[in-house]
């Protein structure tokens, strides 16, 4: 939300790209609300909700305040006992506590967060 259109598409670009071999990426970006945001708030929330209960992982872009991705991070954490992986740059000190909490692990970039998924949830051919 508020986020630069182009920004907002490409960081998930390239978190698509080091990804899409592994995982089936559910991009609530695909879906086009633009200039409908008030009368469509509800189908919003419903569809991100949705995305959130069908994904085993959730990579989050902590780079502002955002009330819907801290409820979103939330659902996932705690009602759901989900993986948030989230990229900041912030120091770790001057997050926010809820965000701290609920997310399992804050990491300092893009890059460091697609190199923590590849390694963690990833299955290594044994030979």
């Amino acid at each position: 939300m508020d986020e630069q259109e182009g920004y907002a598409k490409e960081w998930r670009t390239i978190a698509q790209e080091h990804l899409d071999e592994q995982f089936i990426i559910l991009d609530p970006m695909r879906r086009n609300f633009k200039d409908r945001e008030v009368d469509s708030a509800n189908e919003i929330v419903e569809f991100d909700l949705q995305d959130v209960r069908e994904a085993d992982i959730v990579l989050v872009n902590y780079n502002k305040p955002s009330i819907g991705t801290a409820m979103e991070v939330f659902y996932a954490s705690h009602d759901l006992g989900k993986f948030v992986v989230a990229f900041s740059p912030f120091p770790f000190a001057e997050c926010n506590p809820w965000m701290v909490r609920f997310c399992t692990k804050i990491l300092p970039s893009l890059d460091d967060a697609i190199s923590y998924i590849n390694t963690h949830f990833v299955l290594q051919h044994r030979g």
